[in-house]
C-alpha cells in the first residue's frame, strides 16, 4: 500500500492517493485534479475510486471532474444526498483496491454525513478521518446549520461527535495511522496541531477529545471559542453536493484587460505597499502575493457568494495562478474580469504618523478587526472597538467617524483589507492602517 499526502497550504488542506497493485483511489481531492493524474501516471496506476469523506465547506472538490475524465466511481455516505453519480459508502461497506481493503465508518459530528475510511493491508491500518478527527482536535460542528441536505443544529452535531469519539474508534489499534483532511490554520477546527499525521494511540493520549469527560463537558469544550464561519462555506457545501464543473472550461474564458479601470466590486490582490501608492476608489485589498497567504479564505469571507467582482493584479503573467486560486473556492463563476491598472484615477492611502499615534492615541478611533476569539484572549489597545474583518462590510457604518480611524489586526495582512473596506464604506473620514507596526505597541 503506497500513500501520498498532497497539501494545499493556503487552506491547510490535505488530500490523498492510495495505490495498490496498479489501482488507485483518491480521497478528498482539491479543485485541480492534475496532480492526482500525474501521480497515477508516475505509479502506472488506474484511478478507480474517488472518496469524499463529506461535502467540504472550505474548498471545492474535483470528484465529479475526475469521475467524468477517468470513469472512477465516486463513493460517499448515502446520508449526504449527493446530486451526482455515486455509490454509497457507509458502515459495513467495503472497496477492494488491489491488495488493500477500504472500509467505511459513519463518523458524524463535523457533519451528519461524515465518514472515516479504514484502509487495511496485512497488519497495517490507516485511517482517513476527513474533518472528524484532526491531530490534536476534532472537527467543528457548526458549519452546516444553513447548508446541505441535513440541517442539524450545532448542539445535535456536537452530541454526535461525542458518540463518534467515544464509540467509533474503540476497536481500532493504537498503531493505526491517522491522516486528516486539514491541518493547522484551517477554520474547520480551532486547535489543530502542526503535525500532518499521527497515530490513534497518540491521539488517545494527547487529543483533548479522548480524555475521560462527561458528554456535557465534551460539548461545552467543542462549541466554545470556534472561529468565524466565512460567507462562502455554505456555498461550497451546496456546490460539492452537486459536483463542480470541470476546472479548465470554467476559467479559460474569463477576460483579461490591461491598463484599464473598473466599476462595481473590485478586489485588488497586490501587495499592500503597492496598493497604498495607487488603487481604484472603493477597491478591497485582499493580498495574494504569497503562495501561503490565506487569500482564498478572505476572498470568500469578504466577497459574498454570487457577488460579481473584478480582480486587479500586478502583471498579466500572474493571471493563470490567481484564476486557479479563485477557483479553489468556486468563485470563478462570479469573476467578471481580471485587469491591470492604468495610472489614471488612482487614489492613495494616507500614512499614519506613528509618533503622534503612540503619544496621543485618544485622538483616534482604534478599530480591532481580529476575530472575536482573539479579542477575548486580550486587547492590544484598551480603547479599541471590535469589528471582526469577516463582518466589517456590514458593520462599518456603526463605527464613529468624529476622529481619524486606525485599523489594526495582529500581523498586518488583515488590516490592509480592513482599512480598504473602511475607505470604501465611510465618507469624509481619514482611514489609517497600522499594519505590522502593532508589535511595537505590545512592548
Amino acid at each position: 500500500m503506497k500513500i501520498k499526502q498532497f497539501e494545499y497550504k493556503p487552506l491547510a488542506h490535505y488530500s490523498y492517493a492510495i495505490v495498490s497493485n496498479g489501482k488507485m483511489a483518491i480521497i478528498d481531492p482539491e479543485r485541480n485534479p492534475q496532480q492526482y493524474y500525474a501521480f497515477a501516471k508516475a505509479n502506472s496506476a488506474i484511478i478507480e475510486a474517488v472518496i469524499e469523506t463529506h461535502p467540504h465547506a472550505d474548498f471545492v472538490s474535483s470528484h465529479l471532474e475526475i469521475h467524468k475524465e477517468t470513469g472512477a466511481i465516486i463513493y460517499n455516505s448515502e446520508k449526504l444526498g449527493a446530486g451526482y453519480p455515486h455509490q454509497s459508502f457507509d458502515d459495513g461497506d467495503s472497496i477492494t483496491l488491489g491488495n488493500v481493503i477500504l472500509k467505511a465508518i459513519n463518523t458524524p459530528g463535523h457533519s451528519p454525513d461524515s465518514i472515516t475510511i479504514v484502509a487495511s493491508h496485512r497488519k497495517e491500518t490507516v485511517l482517513f478521518t476527513g474533518d472528524t478527527l484532526f491531530i490534536g482536535d476534532v472537527g467543528r460542528p457548526d458549519l452546516r446549520e444553513k447548508a446541505g441536505n441535513m440541517k442539524a443544529k450545532r448542539e445535535e452535531l456536537a452530541e454526535m461527535m461525542y458518540d463518534t469519539i467515544t464509540t467509533k474508534f474503540n476497536n481500532l489499534p493504537d498503531d493505526a495511522i491517522i491522516y486528516p483532511a486539514h491541518g493547522a490554520g484551517s477554520l474547520c477546527g480551532k486547535n489543530i496541531s502542526d503535525a500532518s499525521s499521527s497515530t490513534l494511540g497518540n491521539e488517545r493520549i494527547g487529543n483533548w477529545a479522548f480524555k475521560n469527560q462527561s458528554k456535557k463537558e465534551f460539548i461545552n469544550t467543542l462549541l466554545a471559542g470556534q472561529p468565524f464561519i466565512p460567507s462562502y462555506f455554505g456555498f461550497d457545501v451546496d456546490l460539492n453536493k452537486v459536483g463542480a464543473p470541470n476546472l479548465e472550461p470554467s476559467i479559460k474564458d474569463i477576460p483579461f484587460k490591461g491598463n484599464t479601470s473598473a466599476e462595481g466590486t473590485i478586489v485588488d490582490i497586490r501587495d499592500e505597499s503597492i496598493y497604498k501608492k495607487g488603487h481604484l476608489k472603493g477597491s478591497y485589498n485582499i493580498q495574494a502575493v504569497s503562495e501561503n497567504a490565506k487569500f482564498e479564505t478572505w476572498l470568500g469571507s469578504i466577497i459574498e457568494p454570487e457577488e460579481a467582482f473584478t480582480l486587479v493584479i500586478d502583471t498579466k503573467e500572474n493571471k493563470d495562478n490567481i484564476l486557479q486560486r479563485v477557483a479553489k473556492i468556486g468563485y470563478e463563476s462570479q469573476l467578471k474580469q481580471i485587469i491591470t491598472l492604468s495610472s489614471e484615477y488612482l487614489e492613495q492611502t494616507k500614512k499614519l504618523d506613528l509618533t503622534d499615534f503612540k503619544n496621543n492615541p485618544q485622538k483616534y478611533t482604534i478599530v480591532d478587526i481580529r476575530n472575536t476569539s482573539e479579542v477575548e484572549e486580550g486587547q492590544i489597545f484598551n480603547d479599541a472597538i471590535s469589528h471582526p474583518l469577516n463582518a466589517l462590510r456590514n458593520t462599518a457604518n456603526t463605527i464613529p467617524t468624529d476622529k481619524p480611524i486606525v485599523v489594526h489586526c495582529a500581523g498586518g495582512y488583515r488590516s490592509a483589507a480592513g482599512s480598504s473596506i473602511l475607505q470604501n464604506k465611510l465618507e469624509n473620514v481619514i482611514i489609517y492602517d497600522l499594519s505590522d507596526d502593532v508589535t511595537a505597541f505590545q512592548e
